[in-house]
C-alpha cells in the first residue's frame, strides 16, 4: 500500500468513528506501527485535516475535510455506479434524478483515469416489475421521515376493512417488488410495517412525533433483529 492510499484509508477510518479512537486501534487496522501512525496524523493535520487528540487519549476527525483529488478503489467505483443505477431505475422520479445528479457530481471531481472507469462500468441493473405507490407518495413519505413528522394515512389490506391511522415513519425499505414504511402506529401502539402500494391516501402533518427518528430506528432494529446498514 502506498503512503497516499494509507492516508486515505486513515481518513476513512476516522470518519467511521464518532468518538475518539485510540492510536493503537488505528495502527492495527492499517497494519502500521504507532510511530508511523503519528507521522501520518501529523501529515494530515498539516494538510488541513481537523484531527483532534493526542497519543494516549485517542483521535477524532472533525467534519469538513476532504483530501483532493477524490479517490476511490475500483470496487468502490463499481459500488457507487451500481447503487446509483439501481436507485435511478427503482426509485421514484425525484430519487432517481438525485442519484444521477450525485453520480455526475462525483464524476466531475474524479481524476481522469477514475472517471473513465466510472463511465465504463459494466454493472447493469435489469428491468423489474414494481407494485408501489406513485412518485408523490414516496416523496412525501421521505419528507416526513426527514422532518420527523406524523403521517395520517388511509390503509387498505385485501380482505380487511380500510383503516385510518396516524403513524410515526422512521424508515423506508426498498424490496424487489414492494416498498415498505417502518413506523410506530398510534392505533396499534407498536411498530408496524406498511406497504406503500396499500396506502390509499396520506397527509404529512405538522405534528412532530415525540421521539427522535434515530431512537425509533434503534429500538426497531433491536426488536426485529435488523443489523445496522
Amino acid at each position: 500500500m502506498s503512503r497516499a492510499e494509507r492516508l486515505l484509508d486513515l481518513i476513512q477510518i476516522l470518519r467511521r468513528h464518532r468518538q475518539p479512537v485510540s492510536g493503537r486501534t488505528l495502527a492495527d487496522e492499517l497494519g502500521i506501527s504507532l510511530r508511523t501512525l503519528y507521522r501520518d496524523i501529523a501529515t494530515l493535520q498539516a494538510q488541513g485535516a481537523s484531527i483532534d487528540g493526542e497519543p494516549g487519549l485517542g483521535y477524532i476527525l472533525r467534519p469538513g475535510f476532504m483530501l483532493p483529488p477524490l479517490m476511490f478503489a475500483e470496487e468502490e467505483i463499481e459500488a457507487l455506479v451500481l447503487g446509483s443505477r439501481w436507485v435511478a431505475a427503482r426509485g421514484d422520479t425525484r430519487l432517481g434524478d438525485a442519484a444521477r445528479n450525485a453520480l455526475a457530481k462525483i464524476a466531475a471531481v474524479l481524476p481522469e483515469d477514475l472517471r473513465d472507469d466510472l463511465d465504463a462500468s459494466a454493472l447493469l441493473v435489469g428491468p423489474g416489475a414494481w407494485i408501489a405507490a406513485g412518485d408523490a407518495e414516496l416523496a412525501a413519505i421521505r419528507q416526513a421521515i426527514r422532518r420527523e413528522r406524523k403521517l395520517a394515512i388511509t390503509y387498505r389490506v385485501p380482505g380487511a376493512k380500510e383503516t385510518r391511522r396516524t403513524i410515526w415513519p422512521f424508515a423506508l425499505g426498498f424490496f424487489d417488488r414492494v416498498r415498505v414504511v417502518a413506523a410506530w402506529c398510534e392505533m396499534r401502539k407498536g411498530f408496524r410495517h406498511f406497504r406503500t402500494d396499500r396506502i390509499a391516501a396520506l397527509t404529512v402533518t405538522e405534528a412532530r412525533y415525540p421521539r427522535r427518528r434515530q431512537a425509533l430506528l434503534k429500538q426497531w432494529r433491536e426488536i426485529e433483529g435488523v443489523p445496522p446498514q
